[in-house]
């Protein structure tokens, strides 16, 4: 099945990546709301093909046009007992003011929405935190 939504036209381009927010203010009254706002928050989308169909936007105050995506996996860190390929993992940030670590972007960086579930695509190694925590990093969408 195809997803769809809506995105300004100067950024609707093949290949252009982009990280859904979720719904604002000026998406309430819209007709194309329910066509628009089909995405997951927190998640990476890439364009995979653009619409000739254009409609006002009023967030974006401009045209956008309709596209198709696909979501994009992201690096995370994992606590190790969940890095199983294929399973549902639902991760948020986590509490840490260790900012020299070399994992502090994907486990407590601003980047990583709270409550935010994935499907774990690939395993790769396991880490060692500095906060102490049994790490392993997985590719997840």
């Amino acid at each position: 099945m195809t997803t769809i939504t809506l995105l300004s036209h100067q950024q609707a381009n093949v290949g252009f990546q982009f990280h859904y927010l979720g719904a604002t203010s000026p998406c309430g009254p819209c007709r194309f709301r329910n066509a628009c706002l089909t995405l997951e928050p927190g998640h990476r989308y890439v364009v995979k093909n653009v619409r000739p169909l254009k409609h006002k936007c009023a967030l974006q105050e401009t045209d956008a046009n309709v596209i198709e995506v696909d979501p994009v996996a992201r690096t995370l860190v994992v606590e190790a007992s969940g890095a199983v390929v294929g399973s549902g993992v639902e991760v948020s940030r986590y509490r840490c003011n260790l900012l020299h670590c070399p994992h502090w972007q994907d486990c407590a960086g601003p980047s990583l929405a709270d409550r935010t579930k994935f499907v774990v695509q690939e395993v790769m190694e396991e880490k060692v935190c500095l906060a102490g925590r049994r790490i392993r990093v997985v590719s997840a969408r």
